[in-house]
């Protein structure tokens, strides 16, 4: 019977999948399949939900085969990331006209990610403050002891390093270490390897001009043939939300959510507050956010479903060079920056509602002037080189707690509403990326508005 019930789920998804191929080939808009495949995969989760208790064989060997859909997308999202960053860096710097361009663009991406990351701690104390969390409310079980004896044990690698070695940890000594992730750091370390190859080879356009403008063709032909792979993963895109929503829906835990319902309302609220800020920021640049809204609809999704920023990039790149107008080389740097700094959900919101529930724990007020000032400054700080993949808020919380001299172990409690508050902070951090790159571009005078404006229908995205 198990074997039976595990066909009919299969069959269902694989009919799902013929009828998102079919909405593909009549041509019908990427951003309609995306929330077409969103809802499905709800449905699909729910049922899957109510009829299977949690051990169950046929919902683990089910989702095992779902996976390969979901899962899968994501591992091949996550496959170009590292290519993806080290040809669109050193592309974005040989193909600008002048060193200054390069001064302007990053420092007004940097300025924007710290910036909202700063505004994103305060957000995430004054809704701790209003909600009144605390960590001594959080019921205790084996699996948040486990956890939080798991934290206690990381908190070493990061406890008893200084800022300055902190930073020192973000150059790399090995780069093709770093290409495979074997560091917390690896990101940053390959988009600042791949600056500094960017940069060198501008430095010798005058000297050795046949050279560098080889090295620039080589580069410009590695680009083509990597966003052509990117284009082609897209294409993908509604398939693996399908197999991402499913499994999540199926496999939330739901008495979990209800005990600590406080807490997710409050992560979300948030949440929606710095998406606010974020759409506050847009009208400032007197652009429409409702038109950003919509074109950014199934970045976000696929952020949200995934819960990995880094595994979003190439989309997060493609939406905003093809949908919003933004020029490649900004959209490059805005992208690979906001996958390592300044991640407003994981190393903003997160840590700084954790460090309010857990200061009164140890005698702290967390209404107090100081401590909310010295927070929101390290959170700042503390926000270089987050990894955007699933554990980077962990990292971000055990190098926030630490500084401010927090137990790290209260984090564990949380556990069973992780996967839950993760999908909307990789949600915020890649909207951040994006709302960067969008900032940069405006401030230069280097968007093209007209792009911006289009309907959605009518950009290139319809035609993934």
């Amino acid at each position: 019977m198990d074997l039976l019930w595990t066909l009919v789920i299969i069959a269902v998804i694989l009919v799902l999948v013929g009828i998102l191929y079919y909405m593909q080939k009549k041509h019908i808009s990427f951003a309609k399949r995306v929330f077409s495949a969103l809802l499905m995969g709800i449905v699909i989760g729910s049922v899957m939900q109510l009829a299977f208790a949690s051990d169950s064989p046929v919902l683990k060997t089910s989702l095992d085969w779902i996976s390969i859909i979901g899962t899968g997308y994501v591992n091949l999202l996550k496959m170009i990331v590292i290519p993806l960053i080290m040809v669109s860096i050193i592309s974005a710097i040989v193909n600008l006209k002048s060193h200054t361009s390069l001064g302007k663009i990053s420092t007004y991406v940097l300025v924007t990610l710290l910036l909202t990351v700063f505004i994103s701690a305060l957000v995430g104390i004054a809704t701790a403050n209003t909600f009144h969390l605390t960590a001594e409310e959080i019921t205790v079980g084996q699996a948040e002891t486990d956890r939080a004896e798991y934290l206690e044990g990381k908190v070493s690698t990061v406890q008893d390093q200084t800022i300055p070695q902190q930073i020192l940890n973000f150059i790399p000594q090995n780069p093709f270490q770093d290409m495979t992730g074997d560091r917390a750091t690896s990101t940053i370390a390959v988009v600042i390897f791949s600056a500094f190859l960017g940069i060198s080879a501008l430095g010798i356009q005058k000297k050795k001009p046949e050279e560098a403008e080889t090295f620039q063709k080589i580069i410009n032909s590695l680009y083509a043939v990597v966003m052509r792979m990117v284009t082609f993963i897209l294409r993908l895109t509604p398939y693996g939300i399908l197999g991402l929503m499913t499994k999540t829906i199926a496999t939330t835990n739901i008495a979990g959510i209800i005990a600590l319902s406080k807490f997710v309302i409050a992560n979300y609220v948030a949440l929606i507050v710095m998406f606010a800020i974020h759409f506050l920021i847009i009208l400032l640049m007197k652009l429409n956010p409702a038109t950003y809204f919509k074109k950014a609809f199934p970045t976000l999704t696929i952020a949200f479903t995934s819960r990995s920023s880094a595994g979003t990039l190439p989309l997060t790149i493609e939406m905003q060079t093809k949908k919003l107008g933004i020029p490649e080389s900004i959209a490059n740097f805005a992208a690979s920056f906001g996958t390592t700094i300044g991640q407003n959900g994981c190393a903003g919101v997160y840590p700084a509602m954790l460090a309010v529930m857990i200061a009164p724990a140890v005698g702290i007020n967390p209404m107090s002037i100081g401590f909310i000032a010295k927070l929101s400054i390290i959170v700042a700080i503390s926000s270089f080189g987050i990894a955007g993949v699933g554990g980077g808020a962990t990292f971000a919380a055990l190098m926030v707690l630490s500084a401010m001299n927090l137990p790290v172990g209260l984090a564990g409690l949380l556990i069973s509403v992780e996967p839950l508050i993760d999908m909307g902070r990789t949600a915020l951090n890649v909207n951040d990326a994006m709302l960067a790159g969008l900032v940069t571009a405006r401030l230069t005078s280097e968007l093209d508005v007209k792009v911006y404006d289009l309907p959605v229908d009518e950009d290139s995205a319809a035609t993934l």
